[in-house]
C-alpha cells in the first residue's frame, strides 16, 4: 500500500502481486480532446499484464443523453461481470497519467458493492517510465459475477443539488479548472453556459496529485482549507461530467471525511439547463 493512502498501491506493489489470484487489475484511461490521448489505443499497444479495459464511454446508464452518467446496477453488472472481476476481488484501477480518470472507476466500483478497490499511484505513464512489464497479448478472463448493488446514498441527483443549493446543507466542492469555476473559460461541450453552482468552491482535481501521485494526507486537508471547505460538515463533489469529481471523493476519503457525495450530472447537466442558477467570478 502507499504510505500515504489506504486507496493507492505503488507500481512495486503491484507487480509484486500480477500473478496474484483474485487480482483484478482495471485500465480505466479516458481523456478530454485537449489531452491528444485515446486511451483505448493505448491500451491495445501496452498495458499491464492482465489488466481489462474499462470504457467509461460505454458503461454508463441506457437512458440518458448526459455523458459518463452512472448505470444501474443491471447494467453495471453485466458489464463488470465480462470482464472476469467480482466484487470480492482486489481491484486495482489505473489510468495514463495518474488519479484523472482512475478514480472516477475506483469510486463507481465502491457505490455498487465492490469491497477492495484500490489505485496506481503514478499511472502507467509512471509504470512505463519505470521500466515494468507490458504486454499487447489478448487477456484470457475467467468466467465471473459481480453482484453489483448501487448505494445510492453516495450518489446527488439534480433535485437534491437544488435543494442543496436553496439551503446550504452541504458543501458544493467543483473539481473543474479555475478558469472554467469562474467563468473566465468557455466549457469544452458546445451549449454548456459557464460558471458554478452558487456557494460551490473550487477544488481543482489536478491540485490533488503530483506526479500523477495523490498528495499526502496533511497537504490535502491544507488544500481544502485553503479552498473554504469545512472538513466538519457534508460535502458533495462535482465536476464537467461526473469523472474528476472522484478525484475529489478520494481526497475527501483519504483525510478521513465519509460523509461526502458524487453529484454525478455535474456541470454537463447543471449547465446544459437554462432553469439553473449559475454564479461567476471567484467563490
Amino acid at each position: 500500500m502507499s504510505e500515504k493512502s489506504r486507496f493507492t498501491v505503488s507500481p512495486s506493489w503491484l507487480e509484486e502481486r500480477l500473478e496474484t489470484p483474485g487480482l483484478s487489475i482495471v485500465d480505466a484511461s479516458w481523456y478530454l480532446p485537449a489531452h491528444g490521448r485515446d486511451g483505448r489505443a493505448e491500451h491495445e499497444a501496452g498495458r499491464i499484464p492482465g489488466a481489462v479495459f474499462f470504457d467509461q464511454d460505454a458503461v454508463v446508464h441506457p437512458e440518458t443523453n448526459l455523458p459518463h452518467a452512472l448505470p444501474d446496477a443491471a447494467t453495471f453488472q453485466r458489464h463488470v461481470s465480462a470482464m472476469g472481476i467480482s466484487e470480492d476481488d482486489t481491484i486495482v484501477v489505473y489510468d495514463g497519467p495518474g488519479l484523472f480518470s482512475a478514480p472516477r472507476v475506483w469510486w463507481m466500483f465502491r457505490v455498487m458493492g465492490a469491497k477492495n478497490v484500490l489505485l496506481l499511484d503514478g499511472g502507467l505513464d509512471g509504470w512505463r517510465a519505470e521500466g515494468r512489464p507490458l504486454t499487447d497479448k489478448p487477456v484470457q478472463t475467467a468466467p465471473a459475477v459481480f453482484n453489483a448493488k448501487l448505494d445510492e446514498e453516495r450518489v446527488a441527483s439534480l433535485e437534491a443539488m437544488l435543494q442543496l443549493v436553496e439551503d446550504a446543507t452541504a458543501q458544493i466542492a467543483d473539481a473543474r479548472p479555475a478558469g472554467r469555476f469562474t467563468g473566465a473559460e468557455p466549457e469544452p461541450r458546445a451549449g454548456m453556459r459557464s460558471g458554478h453552482m452558487p456557494g460551490a468552491r473550487n477544488v481543482p482535481a489536478s491540485a490533488l496529485s503530483r506526479d500523477g501521485r495523490l498528495l499526502p494526507p496533511d497537504e490535502l486537508r491544507a488544500l481544502f482549507e485553503g479552498a473554504g471547505v469545512d472538513l466538519s460538515r457534508p460535502v458533495v463533489t462535482s465536476c464537467g461530467s461526473g469523472v474528476t469529481a472522484a478525484v475529489i471523493s478520494l481526497a475527501l476519503e483519504t483525510v478521513g471525511h465519509s460523509d461526502h457525495r458524487l453529484y454525478d450530472g455535474s456541470w454537463s447537466e447543471w449547465g446544459g439547463r437554462a432553469d439553473t442558477p449559475v454564479e461567476t467570478g471567484e467563490a
